[in-house]
């Protein structure tokens, strides 16, 4: 089987497609997988890396803030468009596929409406709780849609098959013990939050966090972890210096990249974060209440979609990314620390939104189309 995947821009759309065709390999080995993306995105950094074939196309999203600049560049991409349809033929063409899948990002609408086009059977995976444009746009004619929560059910319309699936992850989380995970990390065994912005990190949620540890710091008996990520790497130290707060308690763990995640994860009680899906998605497999302050310019603000499940589902607290400050996130905190029964619940409700082999169940979606047995 002949298999070629359309994702881009973001790696909640890039990595779902990785993990789906990871299992697609571990299982049936002899499938031939091509990713098809921009030359100039992420998807061709991570799936080279992946060790995946990439196809290129020459595409670019429509910016939707109207500036001299966004108008250029809308022509250009208006320009990409009009020419990819002919490039993504010749794809076609020579890699013969049975299926295209699109998880999402600009380069799946053109890929996949070129596969219904060509009579190809394709299938779609959106992670968010608000669908992409392309989802959207395609699901009332793609072959099989599957759906990360049952939120994003609500806002497809006419759709040949909708099916909840989870959203895959490439690795299996190694969950361990709140206790034994804070022992490898040298923390002592009290109550942990772990705060994070991300790789890049996020100003506001740094400028936040440094009066959440200058307060926790007078409070004692708090373990926290925070990435600062790479925005915060010339001012958080200094801030925390400015602030009182001291680097090296033994309660804080604190660095410009946490390249530990699950085990930061594994010994948290309560988690601040964003609200990307696949974030979400590792904070559900593992079960921890959470405090997201969804990305304010991510596309149709879909992250407080992602956000609006957990806190629907008393699993996690929303601050608007506008409204945070220090004292906003103290006091959000100070409520659910003083609450172990509540922050006990709100994991509990987390553990449930979990879909358990996410990437089986899409497998099993696939076989089932294509008539696998």
């Amino acid at each position: 089987m002949n298999v070629a995947f359309a994702a881009g821009g973001t790696g909640g759309h890039i990595n779902p497609a990785l993990a789906i065709a990871d299992k697609l390999k571990e299982v049936f080995p002899d499938t031939n997988i091509l990713f098809i993306g921009s030359p100039d995105g992420l998807e061709a950094k991570l799936v080279k890396k992946a060790g995946y074939d990439f196809a290129s196309v020459k595409m670019a999203g429509i910016q939707r803030k109207l500036t001299p600049h966004n108008i250029k560049l809308n022509i250009q991409a208006v320009h990409y468009y009009l020419s990819a349809g002919k490039r993504i033929k010749k794809i076609f063409d020579d890699f013969s596929p049975d299926l295209v899948i699109g998880t999402g990002g600009y380069v799946t609408g053109t890929v996949l409406k070129t596969a219904i086009k060509c009579g190809i059977k394709t299938a779609l995976h959106e992670s968010n709780s608000l669908p992409g444009v392309s989802v959207k746009m395609l699901a009332p004619k793609a072959d099989l849609v599957m759906l990360g929560t049952e939120d994003a059910k609500k806002h497809l319309g006419e759709c040949k098959k909708c099916v909840v699936t989870g959203n895959p992850l490439r690795n299996n989380i190694p969950i361990e013990e709140k206790s034994a995970a804070r022992k490898r990390l040298g923390l002592p065994d009290c109550l942990t939050i772990l705060s994070a912005g991300g790789s890049q990190g996020a100003s506001r949620l740094n400028e936040a966090v440094v009066q959440l540890l200058a307060y926790e710091q007078k409070k004692g008996n708090i373990n926290h972890i925070h990435g600062y990520g790479k925005h915060g790497r010339d001012t958080f130290m200094q801030s925390l210096a400015d602030n009182g707060v001291d680097a090296g308690n033994p309660h804080f763990i604190i660095k410009e990249y946490i390249d530990n995640m699950y085990t930061c994860m594994c010994a948290s009680d309560l988690i601040i974060t964003r609200a990307g899906a696949m974030t979400l998605t590792e904070i559900t497999a593992i079960g921890r209440a959470s405090v997201l302050i969804p990305y304010p310019y991510a596309a149709e603000n879909h992250q407080y979609y992602n956000a609006l499940t957990l806190q629907n589902a008393n699993a996690g607290r929303i601050i608007d990314d506008k409204e945070l400050s220090g004292s906003v996130l103290i006091d959000t905190v100070n409520r659910l620390a003083d609450d172990p029964e509540l922050l006990r619940l709100m994991s509990e409700n987390a553990a449930k939104l979990s879909k358990r082999d996410a990437a089986g169940k899409i497998l099993r979606e696939i076989t089932e189309l294509m008539g696998i047995k």
